[in-house]
């Protein structure tokens, strides 16, 4: 409820629209003053200011700040914030470095212009876990998981992985925190996984929460990789936002890609990799199948929460992944460098993302575009030529209709392909092909036998790829091929195929099947974690898909 509203000191009587208020503003620059009552402990919709067991949070991305008071809540529209919270509960928590603070009140200024979306208050009974990080320029942040009593001891896994991405993101993308303190808070009815709000990141508590008594693996992974996602967004969000909701890509897919990126440091760079694809499979590509498909960049949306899609996250992410391929590491870290040196307290386009790559390196991204603006997953098909020491590999690509795109142009599809002899040597390492018509060749000279390829080595472009290898290069390509992914590919492929036909026709093991997995056991020189995965069955999902491509009906 609207109180009372000035501008420039001077009381004003806006006039009620459906959404907010209207009032004719000054032509310069003006103060706008606005005084609300709100009832937070009857928000039961959890965005804006709410209550969740005694303790007051916020949820404000994307539209949540208006359910607080009148401003205008875009992310294009950014100020520095500071912050006066009143009140009895004992911890009170805002955005930025604590300027004061006494009994009932505390003080806080955050000197970064930000959009309304990362505002965040806290207030309650917390107690802290505190630690400190040294930046690289010496200065010395305070860092906070705040909880409720009793929590405490499940901290200190999460600031572990807080502390790693601090140096992390300094070292790969020389990017360094840039306020006085970083606080967590856990809150147990967050209705989102985390939120990145400026130095004051609140987390729903089974993102941030983890004792050795009960969190497995994957649970520990999942936080560490979720500290990092939000941490990460202090640069690629916070500092450097979207002008309006259809970038929003900008900010998801670059921050999905740095946490894949972190964690395949951290981690296993080729279990990463598999798990990501098994992911993007699994739900992205469905949704790029289904009545729901839209583009990176959307064009139209009715409820902006429904925006938070697999295609704004993991395809956005796999699109930036492509672009650093195309362009290698080293002009991809120097695009990045202009990225955050020009746009710097700006909210930005995806065209602005594309613009730095094109001065950094000349290329014309044009058609790579495309992987923003159409929807649907690219099949690609393979056929093999071999022909007197020359052997072809021809591609054709086919992007689906989708709703509201009923014909597409052919897309830039970066493929890494490999050749092996028919020994397992690898004798055509890893080359990008780019594939930029509905229907190329490729050529490869001078081979002494007629080689088997290695195709879409590391997932290089989130495609369907349609090649049926027979049996026996499956096996070769399990035992020996040098490229994690399609190694980990074959192998799943052959363990699908050898439990259809036990279950078909009553087929025994494979032997062939068996053999290459000793090889791969037997290596050493493979990461534990990535053989661990290689032994991995297919799981129900995998099966009943075979079957139905097969043309029979699984039977529950």
């Amino acid at each position: 409820t609207l109180i009372r509203a000035a501008i420039d000191g001077v009381a004003v009587t806006p006039g009620r629209v459906a959404d907010g208020i209207t009032c004719a503003v000054p032509d310069a620059p003006f103060t706008w003053e606005a005084e609300v009552e709100i009832a937070p402990e009857a928000n039961t919709a959890l965005e804006g200011l709410y209550m969740s067991r005694g303790m007051y949070s916020t949820q404000c991305e994307a539209e949540g700040f208006r359910k607080i008071t009148y401003y205008p809540d875009r992310p294009d529209v950014m100020a520095p914030f500071t912050v006066r919270i009143e009140g009895a509960l004992p911890v009170l928590l805002s955005n930025g470095n604590p300027v004061a603070a006494g009994p009932g009140w505390a003080e806080w200024h955050d000197p970064w212009p930000k959009p309304a979306y990362l505002f965040a208050l806290v207030a309650g009974e917390l107690i802290p876990f505190r630690d400190s990080f040294t930046t690289m320029s010496g200065r010395s942040v305070d860092l906070a998981v705040w909880v409720r009593a009793g929590d405490e001891g499940k901290c200190a896994f999460a600031m572990d992985a807080l502390k790693r991405s601090m140096a992390w993101d300094e070292r790969v993308y020389g990017r360094e925190y840039d306020l006085d303190v970083f606080n967590i808070v856990a809150v147990d009815d967050f209705n989102m996984g985390a939120m990145e709000n400026k130095g004051l990141n609140i987390f729903n508590s089974s993102a941030v929460l983890a004792s050795p008594d009960t969190a497995t693996d994957a649970n520990y992974e999942r936080i560490e990789s979720i500290i990092a996602h939000e941490y990460f967004h202090n640069w690629t969000g916070n500092r450097i936002t979207c002008r309006d909701w259809f970038q929003l890509s900008l900010k998801e897919g670059l921050t999905v890609f740095r946490d894949r990126q972190f964690t395949a440091d951290e981690r296993s760079a080729a279990v990463k990799r598999i798990d990501d694809v098994i992911a993007l499979r699994a739900r992205q590509f469905r949704e790029d199948n289904g009545p729901l498909a839209h583009p990176v960049r959307p064009e139209s949306f009715v409820e902006i929460n429904n925006f938070y899609t697999s295609t704004v996250y993991e395809k956005g992410a796999e699109v930036i992944a492509m672009l650093k391929r195309l362009v290698g590491d080293t002009a991809y870290a120097a695009a990045l460098a202009l990225y955050f040196e020009r746009h710097d307290g700006q909210a930005c386009t995806i065209e602005d993302w594309l613009k730095v790559f094109v001065d950094t390196t000349g290329r014309d991204l044009t058609q790579f575009r495309l992987w923003y603006s159409q929807a649907g997953t690219p099949r690609l098909s393979v056929s093999e030529a071999w022909s007197e020491g020359v052997f072809t590999l021809t591609f054709r690509q086919q992007v689906p209709a989708t709703p509201g795109q009923a014909e597409k142009a052919p897309m830039l599809i970066p493929i890494a392909v490999g050749l092996l002899d028919r020994d397992g040597t690898e004798v055509v390492p890893t080359t990008l092909l780019e594939m930029t018509n509905r229907t190329q060749s490729f050529r490869f000279d001078g081979m002494t036998h007629r080689p088997v390829p290695s195709i879409l080595r590391g997932f290089s472009a989130p495609v369907i790829l349609d090649h049926k290898l027979p049996t026996e290069q499956l096996r070769l390509l399990l035992a020996h091929d040098t490229d994690p992914f399609n190694r980990w590919e074959a192998g799943r492929t052959l363990a699908r195929d050898g439990l259809l036909r036990m279950v078909s026709h009553g087929a025994g093991p494979d032997a062939g099947f068996v053999a290459a997995l000793e090889a791969v056991l037997a290596d050493d020189a493979l990461d534990p974690a990535f053989r661990a995965l290689v032994l991995r069955l297919p799981g129900e999902d995998d099966l009943a898909q075979a079957l139905h491509d097969a043309g029979a009906t699984p039977d529950p």
